[in-house]
């Protein structure tokens, strides 16, 4: 009995051990297997910070907002990364940032014009601003259309 505890300690020990905690680079898809052909079952965003534990080669098993899932590893960089990356491809809007509220009940960006495709937008509108919506339907829809998807 007492080999089989301190067996048990030291692999929760180990993984502990190996858990990592990370930010994600950009927006990642937590996957049902780890595969790209899987089902997704929720989309993390960009700049979220996470802990991996339970790599295997480029994928690794998560638990976040209520689901158990994999993300690749690749999509992923330390704290400090994630920093001096933000500090150098920030993007500045060109004017206020407002919200509205989307269908589903999520607060979204409006579409705001900036100096360079800023993080988390998911289309370029044909007026020149950039679009954070959330589905497909209606993006742009107040800015001359879609002029270019970019997720």
């Amino acid at each position: 009995m007492k080999r089989l505890y301190f067996l048990l300690t030291l692999i929760l020990t180990m993984t502990t051990a190996f858990a990592q905690q990370v930010v994600t680079r950009s927006n990642v898809n937590l996957r049902s297997l780890p595969t790209t052909d899987s089902r997704v079952l929720l989309q993390i965003p960009r700049g979220t910070s996470i802990e991996l534990s339970g790599c295997e080669t480029d994928w690794c098993e998560i638990y976040f907002n209520g689901q158990t899932g994999y993300i690749a590893k690749q999509y992923t960089v330390s704290e400090s990364q994630y920093r001096s990356i933000e500090r150098k491809e920030s993007a500045h809007p060109l004017e206020p940032v407002n919200y509205y509220t989307n269908s589903r009940g999520n607060t979204v960006q409006s579409p705001t014009h900036y100096d360079r495709p800023p993080a988390g937008a998911t289309a370029k509108c044909r007026d020149g601003s950039y679009s954070f919506s959330q589905s497909r339907r209606g993006t742009c829809s107040h800015h001359g259309g879609v002029a270019m998807w970019l997720q």
